[in-house]
Formats: C-alpha cells, sequence, structure tokens
C-alpha cells in the first residue's frame, strides 16, 4: 500500500508542472457562406481578428518569426472556413509534387492542428501549400512521438491558394462533420505551424521549445466560437469499389482472372463516434510494400494502409510495447499460414468496426471481422475482434483496457486443440505531464491459449524525462516464455529486457551547427527460463549535430553481443553452413550518416559502415538520392550494399538492394508513379508502375501493373494488371 502512495504521490507531482498559455482566437459566426476564391474580400474575413504574432521553432526558438502569417476562422452550420496570408521575401517557393499527403520538410507549407475535445492527446490535422496541394492527418499520443501521425486518413474538404509577389493566400472550406466534437462545444485548442524555405525558418503560433516536436499538443492556444457549435450533420459515406484483375503465378503455372464487387460504409453517431462497416472488402495494395535487407533472425513489421483500419487506430494499435510486445497488429487479419507454413491471402467476409468518444474523457473501440475458410490451404474461418477503453486521467495521460480474441467459429479435422482460439487481456497507463517533460508507458498484458496454464504474461515500463539540454529514459520489457498474441507482433518470447538512454543537448551560438547532441544507449536482453541467461546485449555511442541548412551528420559507434540458441546463417544463402548454435558472438561497428539539405532540386543521404559481424566481418552503405523537377516530377533511388565475410566453412554474400522510383504529377488529379525494385537476398526484381487519376473528390481510378523475376536468371515469376476503381458517395 505504500509503494502505491508513492507512485500516486510521484505522477501528481509530475502533472503539477505546466505550460500554459493565455493564447487565443475569436471564430465568428457567419449565416452566409463564403465563397471559395482564396481573396479574403468578403466583409465577414475583414470584420474577423487573426491569430498571428508566430514565433521561431527553428533555428531558434526564442524569437519572433521574421515571416509571419495571419490567420482567420469562421464558421456557420456546416463548416469551418479558414483564411490565411502568409509572408515570405518572395514567390520563389519549394513545391516538390503536387500529389495530396505531402511530408511537411524541405517545402514551403502551413498545418493547422485542432484539439477538438481539449485533451492533449488527439488531433485533427489540415494542411496546403502555396499551390493549394491538401493534405490531412489524424495525430495521437499527444504528439510525442513520430509514429503518431496516421496519414492514410481522408476526408472531404475544399482549398484554394493564390501566389502573391511576397506571400500567399490560402482560403479552406472544412465541413464540420470531418471533425470528431461534443454538441454545444465553445472552444477547441489550436495552434499551427508554417514553413518558410526562403528564410530557413520554420514558426509556430504558440510557442514550443525545441526539445519538443514541433507538433507536440502540450503546446496549443484557444478557438473561441462566438456561440456553441451544434450537432455536426454527418453524411453516410457509401465507399464501393470494383477491381478487375488478370495475372499469371509462373512458379506455380496457374493463371488467375477475377472481378470483384464490394465496399464499405462509414456512419457517425452522434458528433463523435463512428461505424465502420466492410463487406467482401479489397485490401490488395495498389502500392508496392517497399524491400528491405534484413541481417537479423526475426520478422519485419510493415506500416497499415488500409482505410479501414484507419480512424482511431491508436486505440487499437497503440497497446504494450510497438518493437518487442505489440498485442494488435492490423496487418495480421486478411493473412494466414497454408498447410506448408506459407503466409498467403486469407479472404475477408465483413468487418464492423465502431471508434471514437463517448464523451470527454472516455473513447471506445470495438472490432470484429470474420475470414472466409480455404479448405485446401487448410485454413479455417475466423473471427478476429477487439474491444478498447481509454479513460483520461489528469490533463493528458490516460488509462486503457483492451481485450482481444481471435477464434474458429468451425471444427475442422485439419484444425489442432491449440490453434483454436487465441486470446489477450490487458492494461496500459500512458503517463503525459502537462508541458510534456515527463512521458511514459507502463502495461500488464495476459494471453489464453488452449492447454497454456502459466508464463503466459507481458509487461513493460517506460518513463523518460527531458528539457532544453538533458534527456534520461529508462523502459524496459518482459515477455513471458508462453505468451502468445495471434493478432499481434512479437519478435521472440521468454525475454527481459532493458533499454536505458542519456543524452545531453548543445546548443553553439553564431555557428553553422544549430545543435548537436550526445548519447549512450545500452540494450540488455536476459532469457528469464534459462537462469536469465544473457542472450542479447547492444551499447549504441552516438554523437548528432543538425546544422543551420538543415543537414544533419551523425556518427555511431555499435557494440553487440548475441548468443545463438539455434542455427542462423545471417547471409541466407542457400545450402551454406550456418553459424553453430549454443555460441556467443561479441562484434562492434562503426557508421556514419549524412543527409543533405533538403530544400535543394537535388539532396542525399549516405551511410557507410564497417566492422565485425558476428564471427566476421560486415561493410555496409546506403544511400538515397532525389531529384525534382518541382512541381511535377520527382525521382529517387535507394541503393543498399552488404559485403559479408564470414571465416570457412561460413558463407560469404554481397547483397544488394536498388530502388529507383519516379513520381509523376501531372496536375492535382492526375499520376503517375513507376518503382523498380532489385533484391539478391529475396532473389526479387519487382516493377510496380501505378497511373491514378482523382475523377471526384477522394474517388480514384487505377491502373496498376506489377512484373516480378527471379533476380539471378531474370526468368518470370509473376505479373498481373490491375484495375481497380472506387467512389466516394456522401448522401
Amino acid at each position: 500500500m505504500k509503494n502505491i502512495l508513492v507512485f500516486i504521490t510521484f505522477l501528481f507531482v509530475i502533472h503539477s508542472f505546466s505550460q500554459t498559455t493565455n493564447k487565443s482566437v475569436f471564430v465568428n459566426f457567419i449565416e452566409n457562406p463564403i465563397v471559395l476564391d482564396a481573396n479574403l474580400n468578403e466583409n465577414e474575413w475583414k470584420d474577423s481578428k487573426g491569430a498571428s504574432g508566430f514565433w521561431q521553432y527553428f533555428p531558434s526558438d526564442s524569437a519572433q518569426a521574421k515571416q509571419q502569417a495571419n490567420i482567420k476562422f469562421l464558421f456557420d452550420d456546416k463548416n469551418l472556413y479558414i483564411g490565411a496570408k502568409v509572408n515570405a521575401p518572395d514567390n520563389k517557393f519549394i513545391t516538390p509534387s503536387l500529389r495530396r499527403d505531402f511530408r511537411a520538410g524541405g517545402s514551403d507549407n502551413i498545418t493547422f492542428l485542432f484539439d477538438t475535445f481539449n485533451d492533449g492527446t488527439n488531433a485533427f490535422i489540415f494542411g496546403t501549400n502555396p499551390y493549394g496541394v491538401k493534405r490531412e492527418m489524424l495525430l495521437s499520443g499527444g504528439g510525442s512521438e513520430l509514429r503518431g501521425f496516421t496519414m492514410a486518413w481522408d476526408t472531404k474538404w475544399q482549398c484554394k491558394t493564390k501566389i502573391k509577389d511576397d506571400h500567399y493566400i490560402i482560403e479552406m472550406i472544412i465541413p464540420l462533420s470531418a471533425f470528431k466534437y461534443r454538441e454545444g462545444e465553445t472552444k477547441w485548442r489550436f495552434n499551427s505551424y508554417h514553413f518558410d524555405t526562403q528564410y530557413n525558418e520554420r514558426n509556430t503560433w504558440v510557442n514550443i521549445p525545441q526539445n519538443q516536436f514541433i507538433f507536440n499538443l502540450a503546446y496549443m492556444g484557444e478557438m473561441i466560437f462566438e456561440k456553441p457549435l451544434g450537432k455536426s450533420k454527418s453524411p453516410i459515406s457509401i465507399i464501393p469499389y470494383v477491381n478487375a484483375i488478370t495475372a499469371k503465378d509462373f512458379e506455380n503455372k496457374t493463371s488467375i482472372t477475377d472481378l470483384k464487387f464490394g465496399g464499405d460504409a462509414k456512419f457517425t453517431i452522434g458528433n463523435s463516434m463512428n461505424l465502420d462497416i466492410t463487406l467482401n472488402p479489397d485490401f490488395s495494395q495498389v502500392e508496392v510494400d517497399q524491400q528491405i535487407t534484413n541481417l537479423t533472425r526475426f520478422e519485419v513489421s510493415l506500416p497499415e494502409r488500409r482505410l479501414f483500419f484507419i480512424e482511431n487506430s491508436d486505440l487499437f494499435a497503440d497497446f504494450g510495447n510497438n518493437r518487442d510486445s505489440n498485442p494488435f497488429f492490423s496487418r495480421r487479419i486478411g493473412i494466414a499460414k497454408d498447410a506448408n507454413d506459407n503466409t498467403i491471402e486469407n479472404d475477408i467476409i465483413a468487418g464492423v468496426r465502431l471508434s471514437g468518444k463517448v464523451n470527454n474523457n472516455l473513447r471506445v473501440g470495438l472490432l470484429t471481422m470474420q475470414t472466409a475458410e480455404d479448405i485446401e490451404n487448410e485454413i479455417p474461418t475466423v473471427n478476429s475482434a477487439v474491444i478498447t477503453l481509454q479513460q483520461k486521467l489528469f490533463s493528458r495521460s490516460n488509462i486503457s483496457f483492451m481485450i482481444i480474441n481471435k477464434e474458429a467459429t468451425k471444427e475442422y479435422d485439419f484444425l489442432a486443440e491449440e490453434d483454436t482460439y487465441n486470446r489477450i487481456i490487458g492494461m496500459d497507463y500512458r503517463l503525459a505531464s502537462e508541458d510534456n517533460s515527463w512521458v511514459g508507458k507502463y502495461f500488464i498484458h495476459k494471453s489464453f491459449s488452449p492447454g497454456i496454464k502459466n508464463k503466459d504474461y507481458s509487461a513493460g515500463f517506460s518513463t523518460q524525462y527531458f528539457n532544453r539540454n538533458f534527456s534520461a529514459r529508462i523502459n524496459g520489457v518482459y515477455v513471458g516464455e508462453n505468451y502468445q498474441s495471434d493478432l499481434g507482433f512479437l519478435r521472440r518470447t521468454d525475454i527481459f529486457k532493458i533499454s536505458p538512454q542519456i543524452e545531453r543537448t548543445f546548443w553553439p551560438n553564431e555557428s553553422k551547427i544549430q545543435k548537436h547532441s550526445f548519447s549512450i544507449t545500452p540494450i540488455f536482453i536476459w532469457k528469464p527460463e534459462l537462469n536469465f541467461k544473457n542472450s542479447d546485449y547492444a551499447i549504441s555511442s552516438r554523437w548528432r549535430a543538425n546544422f543551420i541548412n538543415t543537414a544533419e551528420l551523425t556518427a555511431e559507434i555499435n557494440n553487440r553481443f548475441t548468443y545463438l540458441f539455434s542455427e542462423f546463417d545471417p547471409t541466407g544463402t542457400d545450402g551454406a553452413i550456418p553459424l553453430p548454435a549454443n555460441k556467443g558472438y561479441a562484434y562492434s561497428s562503426f557508421n556514419l550518416s549524412y543527409r543533405s539539405d533538403q530544400r535543394k532540386n537535388f539532396s542525399y543521404r549516405i551511410e557507410p559502415s564497417v566492422g565485425t559481424f558476428f564471427n566476421g566481418k560486415k561493410y555496409s552503405l546506403t544511400t538515397n538520392l532525389a531529384w525534382r523537377i518541382q512541381p511535377y516530377f520527382s525521382g529517387s533511388m535507394q541503393i543498399n550494399y552488404d559485403k559479408v565475410i564470414l571465416p570457412n566453412p561460413f558463407p560469404n554474400a554481397s547483397i544488394w538492394l536498388i530502388g529507383p522510383k519516379i513520381d509523376i504529377t501531372f496536375n492535382k488529379s492526375l499520376f503517375w508513379s513507376t518503382f523498380i525494385q532489385y533484391s539478391s537476398q529475396q532473389e526479387n526484381f519487382g516493377i510496380n508502375t501505378k497511373l491514378q487519376w482523382r475523377f471526384a473528390p477522394l474517388s480514384d481510378l487505377f491502373i496498376v501493373y506489377n512484373d516480378n523475376y527471379y533476380s539471378n536468371n531474370f526468368a518470370p515469376r509473376f505479373k498481373s494488371l490491375n484495375l481497380k476503381l472506387t467512389y466516394w458517395l456522401n448522401i
């Protein structure tokens, strides 16, 4: 009991430190809609007082922005209107592409963040650039991590811009139904940041210290509405699709011709809950996953891009430890293991997902999906379900509960009893102090599987403190030997891992270096069931410098130890003699990384590495070259080379990964991209070329051609031609 009281007192002390701001902007109510023309000449705009007084975030965080922006807001019963003037030295703006959902770095743009529930945890983000290219995102986790962005989210809204000699004007109309908020609300938390490539500034409306991310939700002002917001008349969105595909599999000597129909429906319940329904969904990827070189013993996780799982995805995906013990990984749904233990696609019959806010402090997530049986490949029909609750605590922290269930809904002769079901229950606490100087996460999960009675827990902790000059972190994770998560992502079980970090940051005056830092990160892993035998450690010592011109230089020394409990060939060479088991290997490497100024038409990143590797040596070079002719053409070339030299009789390998990519944006509606990938490790040479026509808002026609060959002799492997049509209809 005493320890519990000490912990509660600790949390109270943390939350007593706060960062407050009295910055606010008034939002006038209007009776007549604004004409979208980027002129801002209506009387309503002239009568509106704007949000100005931007602060520099980069290169300094203690001075007013040299080029200011002035933002005005209006609203009526249906829409939020945004009008802004963004000043600049001249009109030589950088806009690499006309493609929607661009990234902010290395270009001119302005972004608006709306915390509609005033919880400092989640936000809706809208942005544009001088050419009127739109982007929208969801942000979770309070803006404390880069992975909190969900860029795959889309919604319907309008934007128009005009470029002048020394500024650009933007005008936006965003339906209130695009947001989720509490009916009767009179204020939202708000912030904005804009990038000026000519003065090399990144500026924020509310001053944010540079030791925090520019999108951190702890630092926001307020939008004060002239009258309470009413009930949003959200449309019902029907998103049907048709997908025609013809393909030939040269490995299995089969041909495929298929025509699929299906679709999704999106409903809003109240002002703050989403109901998503999918029938016979088509989760085929029109954009291929980027191949990687994997020299580890473990599976690699790839990001979720499927629309059905996107909105409020943090409610389901942010449990546990994302690297070592993630209990729900949505990409598991729609794939399965066949009788030969090969991973293949598994059709989804239907799915339903309810997610959102019950009130300002409570969020709920419910998901259920049914996959089809595949008797030929010995795959049962399975129901996957998730229930989550998230309750806000203090100013920005929350506690969450989840139940995950995967269960075969029929009996099969080929289905072993241990594979009939898998369940997880768990609780997570996420700490975020009001000024975000303290963040943390603490969780405990238990799995339930047939015949397993013990060692089926996973738990973890993480606490981090940081200020302008110093940061420190302590975290750890335990995964029991029998812990199992069929819908999750686990690299391995029976581990206890700690990974503290300490970092010191320096801010030189009148230097080409904007900041530089030294950090050390030791990582140790033990096997509890083997008397806590040390299975791995890695000690990373790093120096990193950020330059005023946005370039970045990193030097890193890594000292590693790996104990192999089973044979392993890090080169993946067919028929090679693997490294023997029950032996430890200590090895070290020195890595350099340099990224050039991204504002230039030509930019690059180069990362050489040299060192020992298990009982041999490894030399690596990673490069990425990028070139643009704005705003219509951008190209890149990824080249990865790994040379592994192991002593006889173990294998040597020269592993190449080459990936040129071309992206042409003819206008804001017509795009053509081609991605070529050569991987000697996967023995594959692939071509993916895609033509996309956005013929209506969020409605697309895709023509996609895929061609794959064996890389050793260029014999054909797999070819496909895909025609996919999606249409977003609001009723």
